[in-house]
């Protein structure tokens, strides 16, 4: 399959997943709200699975599986009996840590907290009991996933997150019809029961578990099979977990930010009863991150994500200058893409993050964060790209270093905000110091990997970056303009009215932004715009 087909079905899955994703968000909202204090309860408590799947594993899975799977095709066998034992020992250590991280729920909910009072750590460690179970099928889906991706088979990995979605969809459905919506925190903390809970924090774990367990399905259809075997000597399994430890490390560090950021984020909470409106923390930050991650998602993985097995091929077997031409093809489309995506998103950040919440207070509060994340979608993406050449040269210990650069200057930033900026601009400010500092690891992550592999000669990478960044600003002030023609962002405002006014207006200037883009890439001479209008034809016409 090639690499356009493939990026267009991983997209396509990728896209679908997203728009149920946030139509669970929006409705997750409707029924908790974002700005309460329940909502930063459930938002800890979801989080903890991913964080903690994150330390002991995200990582490492990625950064080895697939060319460790690619080696191993050469065996006798296929890679058969290696697949096995990978299966079955990621299996045994997925269960013993997730009984492990159960019983210790209290413990790592008051990890991630700061500030909070008895009845919302109550709230949050019981939703903690019914999340964290999640962490087992999260490494399941991920290991049959990346089996399927070394196999060239990339749509399953892809789609199965749509049935997550569809079930967490119909379990939030079931909440608000059987106790009602509760968009501004009515019902505290005290008056959540075991129904409540069961019902919220259940159907997010049962969505989880059917998105791992649907990859079975996927691998008996590409004739791949799966039997426990426990003999983990003599079959290459080392250099394996050689090359995780660098990995796992970088993931370590990584999630140490992370709750230093979350445990700051979460103090805000203290100052919402006497504050003269709303105030972004846990539960918005999530919000903002899931439309920041959207466009890397889609595009940014989808590309990445077909380019590395086709890196990796080419790095096993020496082809070095073909490696680094596929790296700088998958950088510019990716810049192409993300440079559109951030000038959509910041001008309209109030009118997507009304469809989130209510009030206006609310979505300006949530705005803020969105705006201020935005700035660092193109190195962040750039990063993931970049760390994917390292890992299809076998490097983990490269990434773990430009990595630790970013955690320290967002740590430092973090506690630094912590005390000196207000509460109601606290997680706004995260946001900017998530951008900044992930633009140095982007620079340095680059320079560290000309370093490595030679220079890229005139790959046209910097000149094709000017071009996109001169076309996205032209396209943001267009969809400035045409925001302002339909009465601004301000409160009362047509574009935050409303749902269904904010959706009006945001296709409204997507439609002039993406017009305006398109025109300016091809005035400018930029090669991507046919390949990129190709490429969401293709996607269009699968869905």
């Amino acid at each position: 399959m090639s690499i356009a087909r493939s990026s267009a079905l991983m997209a396509s899955g990728t896209i679908v997943s997203r728009i149920l994703g946030f139509v669970r968000a929006v409705m997750l909202a409707m029924t908790i709200g974002v700005t309460t204090n329940v909502s930063d309860a459930f938002g800890v408590a979801n989080q903890l699975p991913n964080n903690v799947y994150a330390i002991i594993a995200a990582g490492v899975l990625s950064a080895v599986l697939v060319p460790q799977i690619i080696k191993a095709k050469s065996h006798t066998d296929g890679g058969a009996g290696y697949i096995d034992r990978l299966l079955t020992l990621v299996i045994c250590v997925f269960a013993l840590v997730t009984v492990l991280t159960t019983v210790a729920a209290p413990l790592l909910v008051g990890l991630y907290t700061q500030g909070w009072g008895a009845n919302q750590l109550a709230l949050a460690t019981a939703f903690a009991y019914w999340c964290l179970p999640q962490l087992f099928f999260y490494g399941l889906y991920s290991v049959l996933g990346e089996v399927l991706n070394a196999n060239s088979r990339f749509g399953p990995f892809m789609w199965s997150p749509v049935l997550n979605n569809v079930i967490s969809i119909a379990g939030l459905g079931a909440f608000i019809w059987i106790f009602g919506a509760d968009p501004t925190g009515q019902v505290s903390e005290s008056m959540w029961e075991g129904d409540r809970i069961s019902l919220l924090a259940g159907t997010a774990t049962l969505g989880v578990m059917a998105q791992a367990i649907v990859l079975f399905w996927s691998w008996r259809k590409v004739d791949l099979r799966f039997k426990f075997n426990f003999n983990w000597r003599g079959v290459g399994l080392a250099p394996a977990l050689k090359a995780a430890a660098w990995s796992l490390g970088m993931v370590i560090v990584t999630q140490i930010g992370g709750i230093v950021q979350t445990a700051v984020s979460s103090r805000v909470i203290n100052d919402r009863a006497t504050a003269g409106g709303a105030i972004a923390s846990v539960a918005a930050a999530s919000i903002a991150w899931l439309i920041f991650m959207l466009p890397h998602s889609v595009f940014t993985v989808s590309i990445a994500t077909a380019y590395f097995t086709k890196m990796s091929g080419h790095a096993h077997r020496g082809e070095l200058e073909e490696m680094k031409l596929d790296l700088t093809r998958g950088l510019r489309m990716i810049g192409a893409i993300a440079v559109l995506a951030t000038a959509g998103l910041m001008v309209l950040a109030y009118p997507v993050a009304r469809i989130f919440v209510g009030e206006y207070s609310a979505t300006a509060a949530l705005g803020n964060v969105i705006i201020a994340l935005m700035f660092g979608l193109v190195p962040f993406s750039f990063v993931f790209m970049i760390q994917r050449a390292f890992y299809a040269l076998e490097d983990t210990r490269t990434p773990f270093w430009f990595t630790v650069l970013q955690i320290s200057i967002h740590i430092a930033g973090s506690l630094t905000m912590s005390v000196t900026v207000p509460s109601q601009w606290l997680v706004a400010s995260l946001g900017g110091l998530t951008s900044f500092s992930v633009l140095v690891q982007a620079l340095a992550a680059y320079a560290l990997l000309r370093r490595k592999t030679g220079g890229f000669g005139n790959n046209g990478l910097a000149g094709g970056l000017v071009r996109f960044i001169l076309a996205g600003l032209l396209a943001g002030a267009v969809g400035f303009g045409v925001l302002q023609l339909l009465g601004g962002a301000g409160e009362g405002a047509f574009a935050v009215r409303s749902v269904l006014t904010a959706i009006t207006a945001s296709a409204a200037v997507c439609a002039a932004m993406v017009a305006t883009y398109a025109v300016c890439l091809k005035f400018l001479g930029v090669g991507e715009a046919d390949e990129l209008l190709g490429r969401v034809k293709s996607v269009l016409k699968r869905r």
